[in-house]
């Protein structure tokens, strides 16, 4: 008697993004479109590598997405990684927010099944769509034994990055995902998932409600205090802040009283830095600068962007987490 083969089971869930849109004559531009059947019929060759759990999350455009979505998101997939029979996971994505989304899964999700961000720079209109070629490297790579335990990856262009690690790099080349500190986990070479590392850092908060408003504050020569003043003395004070520093983590001196307005209220104010690269230190010495700030109290967040401290800082407020916690879950490398 022939035996029929059981092949992997690889569930897909469809957020929208470049990947669903296509062009529309009537908008004027490129919206969201396709349908989650759509795109997989698009795709011919995924159907060969698996059994596909397909699901349709939505057709958001990535900056319509929220971290309340996101919280969604997150355990909806839960409840897909939950399940035995589903190896991997993989989820498409705009491109605008996908290191956002893929950094909260990475910190709210618990599970050692490969998840999998991915998208694409092209829309389905365009002769060069790269959509079905990035949704195949997807998954392959959550089907990949290698990739457990390795947290939320993204994957597009032939290149594997980390979800804490990884930042849109340019407005519209394929290759925009970079993790400029540390580089890529691996690639994907005619079909072969190479992983050569581990994710440089991993952190996991249950979060149970969301703070309400977190803002980014970022610097620039003669910054003036409007910005945080505004936001402290708004009628929703923020709940943290997070500050984009210029070079190693120094600020202009109006910022850095109003920093210390928020530190004396007992709002969390964690420090990046706008600098693409490095990581922010307690160094210099002046009004403003490093050091100052440290002493203060200001939580410094490594080699994170600002965006991505964002997104850590409002998992961790949203576990509920003490302000020592969070310096804890921060400065973890000191």
């Amino acid at each position: 008697m022939a035996v029929a083969s059981i092949k992997p089971r690889v569930a897909i869930v469809f957020t929208g993004g470049t990947i669903s849109m296509k062009m529309d004559n009537a908008f004027g531009g490129v919206v969201p479109a396709l349908s989650a059947e759509e795109i997989l019929a698009l795709s011919p060759s995924i159907h060969t590598l698996t059994d596909l759990e397909a699901s349709e999350f939505g057709r958001y455009p990535g900056p319509h997405v929220t971290p309340e979505l996101m919280l969604e998101l997150s355990r909806h997939v839960q409840a897909l990684a939950d399940q035995p029979a589903i190896q991997g996971i993989v989820i498409t994505h705009g491109t605008d927010t996908l290191e956002e989304t893929a950094y909260f899964l990475d910190c709210t999700v618990n599970t050692v099944k490969p998840i999998v961000i991915v998208g694409s720079m092209r829309n389905s209109s365009e002769p060069d769509w790269d959509g079905p070629r990035n949704l195949r490297d997807a998954v392959l790579l959550a089907l990949s034994p290698k990739a457990r335990g390795m947290g939320v990856m993204v994957c597009l262009a032939d290149s594997i990055q980390a979800a804490s690690e990884v930042s849109k790099m340019d407005t519209s080349n394929l290759s925009t995902f970079e993790s400029s500190n540390f580089g890529p986990l691996g690639r994907i070479v005619n079909g072969a998932v190479l992983l050569y590392r581990q994710p440089v850092r991993r952190d996991s908060f249950t979060v149970n409600e969301l703070p309400r408003f977190v803002p980014i504050i970022k610097c620039y020569t003669s910054s003036e205090s409007e910005l945080m003043r505004l936001a402290l003395e708004s009628s929703t004070p923020p709940e943290g802040i997070v500050i984009e520093a210029m070079g190693v983590g120094n600020v202009p001196p109006p910022v850095f009283h109003q920093i210390i307005r928020a530190l004396e209220q007992n709002i969390p104010v964690v420090l990046t830095s706008r600098c693409p690269i490095g990581r922010v230190e307690h160094l210099y010495a002046y009004e403003g600068a490093g050091k100052h700030l440290y002493e203060a109290g200001v939580i410094f967040a490594d080699y994170l962007t600002g965006q991505k401290a964002r997104i850590k800082l409002i998992a961790a407020l949203g576990a509920g987490y003490t302000l020592s916690q969070i310096r804890t879950a921060f400065e973890w490398a000191e």
